[in-house]
Formats: structure tokens, sequence, C-alpha cells
């Protein structure tokens, strides 16, 4: 199958460091490529794959501080898309709703990822336009607000199965993992740690949109004795942070679509201790994989209950449910769906003989 992946520009694919969406696409990107497909990848030119990459913009665009438009990009790759669309079997875009207008208006099946929250006012107005625009979402959670759009498929996140592995250290410390910002709350994470008698580790990255919260509320928790900022770590430094863990706390207060950094926890055989929030509950197997929990309270009750969890098991359950290529045969399924249902179409239009219904 001739396979296109659109994937954003903000990162390279896969990203340097912190990069969620991009680092899904190249994981997917790879799997389809082990699978014996012919993919084509358009993603900034600093991006490393072994499909076909079309390099779209130089260099991934968080790396561009000159640039003042970051829509522009985006809409030049679109149009490099279409230009090719009759080569590909199939188009997969991993960029909300920007392919909604325009692909709809050519002959190639292309469908979307949604990787972000859709619960937004201003999505109503989108999906209830273009609610024939086919997508796929990353939970069941995730598509609650949007009953009206045309889900095609859940499909879990999956990493590669020996990415990561458990190492064989002794856990030391509770850990963050990921992005922080005011949904996240690590400041929840810094207490439960404090009252836990647990040091915390963090390995996340500061975005320029939440600069000022990162200044205000979080730089003076940093200075407490039981707190270590680490910042963005890369690949091969998050087997051995993970390991060393407890667990990964997870004290969300948003309605998280999915939450990589819980599979990778699970994929170093460390537990997650997390909310019940978004997809929480569809990626943790509560008392397997880690403890759901409703406030601190809980998750206090947590830390003391995580080393009854069996870590083996939890490297057991991530090999089940949440490698890429488990992800990527689920996105060949949806694929070859789409092109049947269109060829199907396309037969009751065209009679034969050529005379249309």
């Amino acid at each position: 199958m001739k396979i296109a992946q659109i994937a954003p520009l903000t990162e390279s694919v896969p990203p340097k460091f912190y990069g969620g969406t991009e680092r899904v696409v190249s994981y997917l990107t790879e799997a389809l490529v082990e699978l014996g497909h012919d993919v084509t990848l358009f993603a900034s030119g600093d991006s490393q794959t072994s499909a076909k990459l079309v390099p779209v913009w130089p260099a991934a665009l968080r790396l561009d501080h000159d640039l003042r438009d970051r829509v522009a990009p985006h809409i030049n790759m679109m149009e490099a898309v279409r230009r090719r669309a009759d080569q590909f079997d199939v188009l997969h875009f991993h960029l909300d709703y920007y392919s909604f207008s325009l692909f709809a208006r050519q002959a190639t099946p292309f469908v979307t990822t949604l990787h972000g929250r859709l619960d937004l006012p201003e999505h109503q107005l989108v999906f209830d336009t273009f609610n024939q625009a086919p997508v796929i979402s990353i939970s069941k959670s995730q598509r609650q607000p949007l009953p009206q759009a045309n889900w095609q498929a859940t499909i879990y996140h999956g990493i590669p199965e020996n990415l990561y592995r458990p190492q064989p250290i002794e856990p030391e410390y509770l850990a963050f993992l990921g992005r922080i910002s005011p949904e996240k709350r690590l400041d929840v994470a810094i207490r439960i740690a404090q009252h836990s008698d647990l040091p915390l580790k963090i390995a996340a990255k500061v975005d320029a949109t939440d600069r000022a919260y990162f200044d205000s509320q979080i730089r003076p928790l940093l200075k407490l004795p039981h707190v270590e900022f680490i910042g963005e770590i890369a690949d091969e430094q998050k087997a051995d942070f993970l390991s060393r863990a407890h667990a990964l706390l997870f004290p969300i207060d948003w309605p998280e679509p999915f939450g990589l950094s819980m599979i990778e926890a699970m994929a170093c055989g460390t537990p997650v201790i997390a909310y019940n929030r978004g997809s929480v509950v569809e990626i943790v197997d509560h008392g397997i994989t880690g403890l759901i929990v409703e406030d601190e309270i809980g998750a206090l009750a947590a830390v003391k209950r995580i080393t009854t969890l069996s870590r083996q098991k939890v490297r057991a359950r991530f090999e089940e449910r949440f490698t890429s290529k488990r992800m990527a045969q689920q996105y060949v399924d949806t694929y070859q769906a789409m092109i049947r249902a269109q060829r199907r179409a396309r037969f009751r239009i065209v009679q034969p003989g050529g005379v249309t219904s």
C-alpha cells in the first residue's frame, strides 16, 4: 500500500526532545515500513525516517525563532500533498482540521488522527460543517464532545517494543514526565511527593506559552528540598529515568486525549498513579499497570500501595496493548476499510457501461 503520512512541522519527526504528536507519527511511520508498506513522510527537513521524506520546511518550526507565522508553512505543505495525492492509496494527516476542506475535494481517500483536546466550543462549528471528514480518535474519551464527527476508529498510541526496557535498578523516587502547564498539575505532583516523604524528579518541557505560569507558580516550588528539576530528556535517557521511579505521577486536571508518558512508563515496568480524567481509565489497567485515583488523598494511599504491583506484569501488559506494531496494523486495517468503502461508493455511482445512477 502507498501511504502518505503528513506530520506537523512544529517539531522534527521524531522530535529531539518533547513532542507527542511528532513522536507518534515517527513510531507509526517506521512500523508501517517494517510491515512492508511504501510510506512517504511529509515533515520538516531535519526529520529522520526510513520512509521517503518530503522536506516541506527546512527544520522544525520550534527551532526557527525568526518565524512569525507558523500557519503559512503548513498551508504550503497542504498544497504540496494535494499535488501528489493521486500517487497514494491513502493520505493520513496529523494536523487537526487543516485538511478537511481541501482534501474533501479530491479522489484519494484521506483520514485525520486527532491528537489534541476536542472540548473547546469552536470545535463544534468545524465538525458541524465538516461532519463527513473521516477522523480517528486516540481514546474513546476524546470523542465525547463531538458525537457528530465521522469517526472511523479509536486507535491507541503505541511505541516500539524495544525502545525502552526495564532496567535492573532499584526505584529511588517518584517521577513526573512531559510538559509543564496548568492542566498537567505539576504542583499537585510536588505535594504528593512531599507528603509521601519521597523525592520527585521532574523531566519536563516548558513551552513559551506556559513560561509565565512556570515562573510564577512552579519555579518557587523547585527550591523545595525533595524536588529535582532535570528539564527535557531525550529517548535514550528515559529508560533509566523511569526505571528508577517507584511510579510515574500523572495528576492531570483536564480531559487528556491519551497521555504518551503513561505507556512510556509501562514500557519500563514502572506503574502509573493517575487522576481519573480523560483517557486514563482506558490506558491504565487499575491494579495491574497502575492505580487510578480521584484526589491527593487517594494518590497518597496509592503511593503506599504501589510496591504491591508487579513491574513484570506492567511490562507484559504494555507489550499486549501499546506497541507501535499493534498500532500500525490497526491503522492499516482502517485504511483498507476506507479504500473498500470508497470503491463500493464509486461502483454504485458508475453502473456497467459507464451510466451514472
